[in-house]
């Protein structure tokens, strides 16, 4: 017999018969919220839950999890949206695939960052909304990318693959994490043991770290004053990151020249005071959101799943 597999949101076509072919799968056609996917599960009782960040397991949600359920894998990289701890003590595998979104999201950074910088959120709207004389030459001019210093906090896969990109655009590259990488990982980029020492030479800083009680509103008035007047922002990371009043009160005093966030506090419906503001440049938390990388984050929690499930380790446990 095949084990159960509940599939807790759609997926492409490509996972769905990869699913068919290994587990007797269930395959919701939307995507389910906490409690639809508990009364899934206590009717299903299947062996692993496939998943994403739109589903919160927290403790009492654990709890209530059927004892069939040995492996819970999520198709993101983030995984606070589960109580790894909750459900490590019931002996359930939590795994996340942290490979399969790594070039998507960079990508998106940096297009985030090119997009805030020269202002195309304002340019856009101007031609959508009737553009009907030329620009003078001192106009809504933005600020060019090349041969700037970037800064990145967090130098995992996602960063390293930012400063890839970077280096395209011959910007300098620095960087804080909470340890230095070896040399051959840092490819030229200057490591700074501590985020002040690095934010006064960034003319962009882009935002890669995972959200942590440690992290959680690590980007605040105090260390946004000390980017240089006029920098630019981007998180494509966690909005949990970001204290997103003083975000707004940078942005609107000019120490901040414009924002691109992917990921806000409020998932959906974000800060309205974000969303009206002209120098901010905003998409729906979409890094994964191509065709390749939605279908290698399914076949990766797949994966994990028919590792945990044939009694092999996790490829990717938490």
């Amino acid at each position: 017999m095949k084990p159960s597999v509940l599939i807790a949101r759609p997926v492409p076509k490509a996972v769905v018969d990869y699913a068919s072919q290994h587990f007797d799968a269930v395959f919701s056609e939307q995507t389910l919220a906490t409690e639809q996917a508990l009364e899934k599960a206590q009717a299903l009782r299947p062996s692993g839950i496939v998943f994403g960040g739109h589903l919160k397991l927290p403790a009492e949600a654990i709890a209530r999890l059927p004892d069939s359920v040995r492996v819970l894998s999520t198709t993101s990289v983030g995984f606070d949206h589960i109580d790894v701890e909750a459900a490590r003590k019931r002996g359930i595998v939590v795994t996340n695939a942290p490979s399969a979104i790594t070039d998507c999201t960079a990508d998106l950074a940096f297009m985030l960052l090119l997009c805030a910088s020269r202002r195309a959120y304002e340019y856009s709207t101007l031609v959508r909304t009737g553009w009907k004389r030329n620009l003078g030459f001192d106009e809504m001019p933005g600020m060019r990318v090349s041969g700037k210093t970037l800064g990145i906090y967090g130098m995992g896969r996602i960063g390293r693959a930012v400063a890839q990109r970077a280096r395209g655009f011959n910007m300098r590259v620095l960087y804080h994490d909470v340890q230095r990488l070896p040399e051959e990982l840092e490819q030229g980029a200057t490591y700074y043991e501590t985020m002040e020492a690095m934010l006064p030479h960034c003319d962009a800083l882009t935002l890669h770290a995972p959200a942590t009680p440690e992290t959680k509103g690590v980007i605040d008035a105090r260390r946004l004053a000390l980017l240089p007047r006029g920098a630019v922002l981007v998180n494509a990371a966690r909005g949990t990151l970001v204290n997103e009043d003083d975000l707004i009160e940078a942005l609107r005093s000019g120490q901040l020249r414009a924002a691109g966030l992917d990921t806000f506090q409020r998932e959906p419906d974000p800060d309205p005071r974000l969303v009206e503001l002209p120098n901010t440049f905003l998409t729906p938390h979409i890094g994964g959101a191509t065709e390749e990388t939605r279908t290698g984050l399914g076949l990766r929690a797949l994966e994990n799943v028919r590792e945990v499930l044939s009694g092999k380790p996790a490829l990717d446990p938490l």
